[in-house]
């Protein structure tokens, strides 16, 4: 079973507020720990989007988020499109990394350090992700998720 969820929200990290109540309809499609893993990612990319990639950018601009879930295969696919210039998404994650076992006692998610923590905290997360600059000009943050049957 094939489910395509889209939103559209202003780049202002006021969105967020309906950003989280947009993914909040999907908490009882998943399990929880793959929700939470989710919305932690989300959150960190859209806040990654509003802060960096459309820095300067008029607060209009928008940002487009797509959610597939296919429930009969477990999986979940999370798409972030942005306008901001492109960037060298390889290298970051191996900074972010890098960054992340200097002190990789983290006792919460806060303890990560800021710089990269996003990147860090979604390439954990996901079982695989990538960055795609597509021929509109907008650049496309993919996370695939698969999850556990629900019981």
């Amino acid at each position: 079973m094939l489910q395509q969820h889209h939103i559209q929200v202003n780049s202002d990290i006021y969105a967020l507020g309906k950003l989280q109540e947009w993914f909040q309809s999907f908490q009882n499609l998943l399990p929880k720990p793959t929700w939470m893993q989710c919305n932690l990612v989300l959150v960190e990319v859209f806040t990654n989007v509003v802060s960096y990639a459309h820095e300067g950018l008029p607060e209009e601009t928008p940002v487009d988020i797509e959610i597939t879930l296919d429930i009969a295969e477990n999986f979940l696919e999370l798409r972030i499109w942005d306008y901001g210039e492109p960037f060298d998404f390889k290298a970051e994650i191996e900074r972010a990394n890098r960054e992340a076992k200097k002190n990789k006692d983290f006792a919460n998610v806060e303890d990560i350090p800021t710089g990269g923590r996003g990147l860090f905290i979604a390439n954990t997360v996901a079982d695989d992700i990538r960055y795609e600059t597509t021929g509109d000009g907008r650049n496309c943050f993919v996370m695939i998720k698969s999850f556990p049957l629900r019981v």
